[in-house]
């Protein structure tokens, strides 16, 4: 597929300037005219960003985030750098305010820092679309760079946020079997793919009344639309996987909480007394017969609100109830850790018969919310992070443990969203993926459906049920294919059960890992590189830079 480059030389004034002439505007002038020439185009970028925040859980209006794609990459074609850098800030700043409304709940000044920090990136990748906007196959290059984006964010700082991934708005659209095969940046290119190409197809139909007749006219549409359509429709040849040596009986406990927000532990004992009491309710109504025995239990993530090794009234409580319901019992609890600063946030292997054994211990602690970075300083500064009292210490191993007859690969909330952690898990020997989660901090704000959005795509990624325990809500049992056999309400205590299969065979994206996201992003910043080289073959060659016409110059 070629895009023809125009050769639009910017404007150059050869009349000199004397004495008597006006003088050049001053510098605040000349930016005021520009935000005036600008205000339209940034508009346009901030409803672009409105419409990809629409595309996510909980309002699910997947086919949005391909519109979202196309404007910014109309909006970028053709301008210089900087005003791509500009445009994709404010495309991507309304995005991140209205996708992460929930982090409200910790403070406004954490909400709008970590829309800030994001928007950076999503800033960079409107300069980069600006850039490749110059070369022919523009859309290809585009794609690449929205996987690069996210390869980026993932990652950095601090070990990354990856929210807002184009991937986690299609857990159940035609591009959600794509990541059996190259996992979620697979699925994020195609969907910019198709975003790209649709702003191709948009650009080719100003341009068409200005191109002489010919079979271009009509071949270059129609190629865009046949890509488009091919990208579209590889998700419905990708096999589900379906075959399992194995099934399980598991039960999914959650007890509630005593209040949503900050403050949702209440006092001790109370969260561990829910669970547990909940738990010798199931063992009472399969005593009784009116239920069948499960082969395993799942509690969530702080499921226990007390050191079950240190406080013996918590180790008691935990232990009467899965002596009560007589099966193994994973169990999600806070221990103290190495030191007096650190905690370990761990799910334990809890035996009726011989108590605690196996555990994982969370790898992935969230900055600001489970650890303070750079704390002797920042704490001097802002006193809120004094809540924080004690630091998670990060676990080496995977969550790969024997739970009754399963073979469990166990993460912990938010390390869901993170590729490496659960691809590891799953090429590890993880035979059914378990998330233990506590999204009670966030309740009723979007945050446990985007988080079950992410859990549906890394069951189709890795051929894997998905078994989501959660305090408050949502708790889930998600088929390998990604739809969800049942779940929960929020706010409420209940209880799942349900037969899940345990699986052996890998996926495509197990076995190739992180090669797709690094070659499509390398891919991404070369056409970068060979953007800025052709500029200035070209300017040079001119005498003056050279840049393609901005669609609003193209118009007939």
């Amino acid at each position: 597929m070629a895009v023809p480059v125009d050769a639009a030389p910017h404007a150059v004034d050869p009349t000199p300037r004397g004495p008597g002439d006006a003088p050049r505007p001053g510098r605040l002038a000349r930016l005021r005219a520009k935000a005036r020439a600008g205000w339209k185009r940034s508009a346009l970028a901030a409803g672009a960003g409105l419409l990809l925040a629409a595309a996510f859980p909980p309002y699910d209006l997947w086919p949005l985030s391909i519109l979202a794609v196309a404007a910014l990459s109309l909006l970028t074609y053709g301008r210089t750098v900087r005003q791509g850098l500009w445009t994709g800030f404010a495309f991507g700043l309304p995005f991140f305010l209205w996708l992460l409304v929930w982090i409200r709940v910790i403070g406004s000044d954490a909400w709008i820092g970590l829309s800030l920090a994001e928007t950076l990136f999503v800033g960079a990748l409107g300069g980069g679309l600006a850039l490749t906007s110059r070369l022919r196959g523009w859309p290809l290059w585009g794609a690449c760079l929205w996987v690069a984006e996210e390869w980026a964010r993932d990652r950095l700082p601090l070990g990354g946020f990856p929210w807002g991934r184009l991937a986690f708005a299609n857990t159940a659209s035609p591009y959600t079997p794509l990541a059996a095969l190259g996992g979620a940046p697979l699925v994020t290119f195609a969907v910019a793919l198709t975003g790209t190409l649709l702003g191709y197809l948009v650009l080719l139909r100003v341009r068409r009344s200005r191109q002489p007749a010919g079979p271009q006219r009509i071949l270059r549409p129609a190629a865009a639309v046949l890509c488009a359509a091919v990208v579209t429709g590889s998700g419905m040849i990708v096999p589900v996987p379906t075959k399992a040596a194995d099934h399980v009986h598991v039960a999914l406990i959650q007890g509630n909480v005593p209040r949503p927000g900050m403050d949702f532990l209440g006092r001790p004992m109370q969260v561990l007394d829910n669970h547990a009491a909940a738990t010798e309710q199931l063992a009472a109504e399969i005593k009784s017969g009116q239920v069948p025995r499960p082969d395993l239990v799942i509690w969530p993530e702080n499921s226990s609100d007390l050191d079950p090794f240190s406080d013996p009234l918590a180790y008691q409580r935990i232990d009467q109830a899965v002596r009560a319901i007589g099966v193994p019992t994973l169990v999600g609890a806070l221990v103290d850790g190495p030191d007096a600063q650190h905690v370990q946030n761990e799910g334990i292997v809890w035996d009726p018969v011989t108590g605690p054994g196996a555990h994982y211990t969370k790898q992935h602690p969230v900055p600001f919310g489970e650890y303070v970075p750079f704390r002797s300083v920042l704490m001097k500064v802002i006193t809120r992070l004094q809540r924080v009292a004690h630091d998670f210490y990060p676990g080496k191993g995977l969550g790969v443990m024997q739970l009754g007859p399963a073979r469990i690969g166990d993460v912990i909330c938010f390390e869901v969203a993170y590729d490496e952690i659960v691809r590891d898990t799953v090429n590890g020997g993880g035979r059914v993926l378990v998330v233990q989660t506590n999204n009670a901090t966030y309740a009723k704000s979007g945050q446990p459906d985007q988080q079950l959005a992410m859990s549906r795509l890394r069951a189709v990624e890795h051929g894997r049920a998905v078994l989501i325990a959660a305090t408050s809500g949502i708790s889930a049992v998600i088929r390998p294919d990604g739809s969800i056999e049942s779940r929960t309400q929020e706010l409420t205590a209940a209880q799942l059960a349900a037969d899940v299969p345990l699986r052996d065979g890998r996926t495509v994206a197990d076995r190739v890992g992180a090669a797709p996201e690094w070659a499509l992003s390398v891919l991404g910043l070369l056409a970068c590189g060979a953007a800025v080289l052709v500029s200035r073959r070209r300017g040079r060659s001119a005498g003056t830079p050279v840049s393609v016409q901005p669609l609003d110059k193209v118009a007939p």
